[in-house]
């Protein structure tokens, strides 16, 4: 394929997968599209649909009738992941950003991490086999713990905490214990004399009469959402006090509509009032190349399917996850947490520093392929993941990971080469309705 060819095909797909969105909303797009341009890792963070497209026109090596129907989180790239409260009340690290998941070959998640490690390596100027290294550390770590869950059938129980972590990691979950949730409401609402509410600013809209009432009703569908077994049993806990419409969301949420709304919390003092996002599910870039029997028969909407998979890849999920449509539309709905921080990659230059963090990435990639199979609440997998895996690498494992570790640095290549024709393409205003200026 020539480059001319394949920025052909670099259009075609985002335009494919993104042509609704860039037609309703094209300036949140060229925000999108500036983002994406100012680097290569960028770019790859944004275009998990043109990846997807790739892995599917290749051969399927490592999967099986089962191997090849996992629950994975379908943009596992290094920064996705991050700390968060779980529903016993835990301080945990895991992987975060639920949009895309689906069932796919669980290979596609590893070569997605590796890929992406590579590419960041090569920003970070580090050697080609120090980025090996840390690529084979990560998966070596991910298939001694797809062994330990073979062995114990606790997978649920398994989750990285300050107990059992160190390095940047361990760095993260200590700053994240210390954010507050009154810092965090200071930051977003104000009190006055009828109360808190959301403050006025950029990517704050106040919604119209009409459109509240729509937005209060879909709240209220949201509510049935929620497990019995996670409601909480106070008449006034899920009262609103405010909401309004929401802007500004990262690269991979340009374009979808969201809602923040605030509930009165477990009393009426105004420090322990929580923040939900109502944001709009799109459609996960695997649903148009992995071709699996009755999914889209499974889940009512895109909310739907984004809740149920969350769940399943992170078991003690939030408390208040839960899903509701507005106009047909799925959409979902989760707190906004003071205790939700991402691991940055800023401060880790040296491959020393990275070494204990891409070990436990291993590890934690392992826990949501293993713990979303036949003993979650959804029977989509319906079989043992840890046992599907390991059977496939029996007697294979170091061939296995030389050839995902050889397929990442190839395809960071590539990542390296698209960036150069997506930048370009976007300059003479090829994509779709987004002109770059």
């Amino acid at each position: 394929m020539s480059e001319q060819q394949r920025q052909d095909e670099v259009i075609e797909t985002l335009e494919s997968a993104f042509a609704d969105l860039m037609a309703a909303d094209p300036a949140a797009f060229r925000v999108k599209f500036r983002k994406m341009a100012d680097n290569p890792f960028a770019f790859y963070r944004g275009t998990a649909c043109l990846f997807h497209r790739d892995l599917a026109a290749a051969e399927q090596l490592w999967s099986d009738e089962r191997t090849g129907r996992v629950w994975i989180h379908g943009d596992l790239h290094p920064e996705n992941f991050g700390t968060y409260v779980n529903s016993h009340g835990e301080l945990v690290f895991d992987v975060n950003d639920f949009d895309e998941a689906h069932v796919g070959p669980f290979t596609w998640d590893l070569r997605r991490f590796v890929a992406g490690l590579a590419v960041m390596g090569w920003r970070k100027a580090l050697p080609e086999q120090a980025v090996r290294r840390l690529a084979e550390l990560y998966l070596r770590s991910y298939i001694d713990r797809v062994h330990l869950f073979v062995d114990d059938s606790g997978d649920a129980d398994f989750a990285l905490r300050l107990g059992n972590t160190e390095g940047a990691i361990h760095a993260t979950l200590q700053r994240a214990r210390r954010m507050s949730r009154a810092a965090m409401l200071d930051s977003m609402t104000e009190v006055g004399d009828e109360g808190r509410h959301f403050r006025e600013g950029p990517g704050v809209r106040r919604l119209e009469p009409e459109e509240r009432e729509v937005v209060l009703e879909a709240f209220a569908d949201y509510l049935g959402t929620i497990p019995a077994s996670k409601r909480v049993d106070r008449e006034t806990f899920y009262v609103v006090k405010d909401v309004v419409g929401r802007s500004g969301f990262g690269i991979g949420s340009a374009g979808l509509p969201a809602n923040s709304v605030l509930i009165e919390g477990f009393n009426e003092a105004h420090e322990n009032d929580i923040v939900l996002s109502m944001k709009q599910a799109n459609r996960p870039a695997l649903a148009d190349v992995v071709d699996v029997p009755r999914m889209a028969e499974l889940f009512a909407h895109e909310g739907d399917r984004t809740v149920i998979s969350q769940r399943a890849l992170q078991v003690h999920s939030d408390p208040l996850l839960g899903h509701t449509q507005i106009e047909g539309v799925g959409y979902v709905v989760d707190e906004v947490s003071p205790y939700e921080l991402d691991l940055s990659w800023s401060d880790l230059d040296e491959p020393a520093d990275m070494e204990s963090v891409v070990a436990d990435l291993g590890r934690a990639t392992a826990k949501i392929h293993c713990v979303s199979d036949a003993d979650s609440d959804h029977t989509v997998v319906d079989f043992q993941t840890e046992e599907a895996i390991a059977e496939v690498l029996a007697g294979r494992e170091e061939e296995f990971v030389r050839e995902v570790v050889d397929f990442g640095i190839t395809y960071s290549e590539r990542v390296r080469a698209d960036h150069a024709l997506f930048v370009d393409a976007f300059r003479e205003g090829r994509i779709g309705e987004v002109d770059a200026v």
